[in-house]
């Protein structure tokens, strides 16, 4: 009697534990079928016991098919014990995330399932935010890579002309004009001669900006083959074309939340402007051989030593691409036109190159102004640049000298060449060297008269008669 009362009592003891467990329980049967359930399972999922013993684990769990429910009940069978993560269906109709200990069991000659389950929905929350961090990281990790492969692909020199030196009229108007555009996010448009700072004006439009944090980059328009300006601009799969070995990023996505200085934008050809237009507009494009759509936020910075307007109306330029980079129109003048900032400019780049070759800062005396506010300066600043460092190097004792640029109209033929007919005067027999040597002034005088320009109209390639690519390898020979 006593052993009855035990077993009695040991029963009593398993259901109240059953009862008060935290975790859902649930029995099944080897069909899914559910034969029992304790409260936990019932306040968890939203049922009744009577509801969920009318259920099967299909009910309760839309994932689970006749055909996954005989895997899991083979495997379950085979291994005794089983642990997973799955979701149910509330009675709601919210879905939750489990983690399931399945047991299997044989009780007077049938076959049960006893699933053991706890509400993982706040642990996955966590997991899936921590995931989003780490995402977000390995983005960010991702686009500092790709800006440093962008900089090491291509060093951006600054014609860094002084931090914008100077104190005339002209170029106080610039500086107001880049405070009244720089925190705004409009477009525009730097218009002037070759060399006289467009790119800085960029710069310090860029840094002065809520996008400053991000990066600028730089296209220069004139020095793209015809056939890689969508690939330069919006990046290419890999496979897209003979090649293409490995996906590319391209310029627009690389300044994704930054500036896009598009230098010499004349140089685009035609046809390739609407394809620049759209993305302008829309802020979206592919990938060259790539059908995704991808969105960029890119503030437009374009510059270019052409009359634009009038590239317009000559049908060289859409229009509808020139009103969308002029909304701000910055006009900056040629050094001739702003004498008062040579001084400050020479007195500047003196003590700049001074240091970088280690020897004492010379003094500028009236007469080394004198000859420099003189001088016309068809290269502007860049070219002011470049007699000061010379100056700096040639000059013995504190002495300044200048070796300013000769006119055209001083530049003499060499005595073995009549540039006019294109021929050579007598008859002796040149060596390699002096061949090389002819070869590399010829090409360097082209490069003179176009201001550095290679690509496009008017540039080196076209006056010389030869592909720019041509051109490019025979400078990269001669070490030009």
């Amino acid at each position: 009697m006593r052993k009855n009362i035990d077993i009695e009592t040991d029963q009593e003891l398993a259901q109240f534990a059953i009862e008060r467990s935290a975790d859902a329980i649930i029995w099944h049967d080897c069909t899914a079928n559910i034969r029992r359930v304790n409260s936990a399972a019932c306040e968890l999922l939203g049922y009744s016991k009577e509801e969920l013993m009318g259920f099967t684990i299909q009910d309760i769990n839309p994932a689970s098919t006749k055909k996954s429910w005989a895997r899991f009940w083979k495997q379950l069978r085979k291994e005794k014990f089983l642990k997973v993560e799955d979701t149910h269906l509330k009675k709601d109709g919210s879905v939750i995330s489990m983690e399931i200990f399945a047991n299997f069991i044989e009780f007077k000659g049938q076959e049960f399932g006893v699933s053991f389950a706890r509400d993982i929905s706040e642990r996955k929350r966590e997991e899936e935010e921590k995931a989003c961090v780490l995402n977000e990281i390995e983005k960010l990790k991702n686009e500092l890579e790709l800006q440093n492969e962008y900089l090491q692909g291509e060093v951006v020199e600054l014609q860094a002309f002084g931090d914008v030196i100077g104190s005339s009229p002209a170029l106080q108007t610039i500086l107001r004009q880049i405070e009244m555009v720089a925190p705004t996010d409009a477009s525009s448009l730097i218009t002037g001669e070759s060399g006289t700072g467009k790119e800085l004006i960029a710069h310090e439009i860029h840094n002065r900006s809520s996008r400053s944090k991000h990066t600028m980059v730089r296209v220069n328009c004139a020095s793209i083959p015809r056939e890689l300006y969508e690939s330069e601009f919006f990046g290419h799969v890999k496979g897209a074309f003979t090649g293409a070995v490995r996906d590319r990023v391209g310029r627009f996505e690389l300044a994704n939340q930054g500036t896009l200085f598009l230098d010499e934008i004349g140089e685009i050809p035609l046809d390739l402007q609407s394809k620049l237009l759209r993305v302008l507009q829309e802020g979206t494009f592919e990938r060259v051989g790539d059908e995704k759509t991808r969105n960029v936020n890119v503030r437009i910075i374009a510059a270019t030593n052409r009359d634009l307007k009038g590239e317009v109306e000559r049908g060289n330029f859409r229009e509808d691409l020139y009103y969308r980079l002029n909304v701000f129109p910055i006009e900056v003048p040629p050094l001739r036109k702003r004498v008062e900032d040579i001084p400050l400019l020479a007195d500047y780049f003196f003590k700049r190159y001074a240091k970088k070759i280690k020897k004492e800062a010379p003094q500028l005396t009236k007469a080394n102004v004198l000859q420099l506010t003189n001088y016309d300066w068809p290269g502007n600043v860049r070219e002011l640049q470049n007699v000061i460092e010379r100056s700096v190097i040639i000059s013995q004792g504190g002495k300044m000298k200048f070796d300013f640029p000769k006119s055209k109209s001083e530049v003499k033929p060499t005595p073995d060449y009549d540039g006019g007919r294109n021929e050579f005067q007598d008859q002796r027999i040149l060596t390699f060297a002096e061949v090389k040597k002819l070869d590399q002034d010829n090409i360097v005088k082209a490069l003179k008269k176009t201001s550095g320009k290679v690509f496009g109209e008017g540039g080196a390639a076209q006056i010389l008669e030869v592909p720019p690519t041509t051109l490019l390898s025979r400078m990269k020979k001669l070490d030009i």
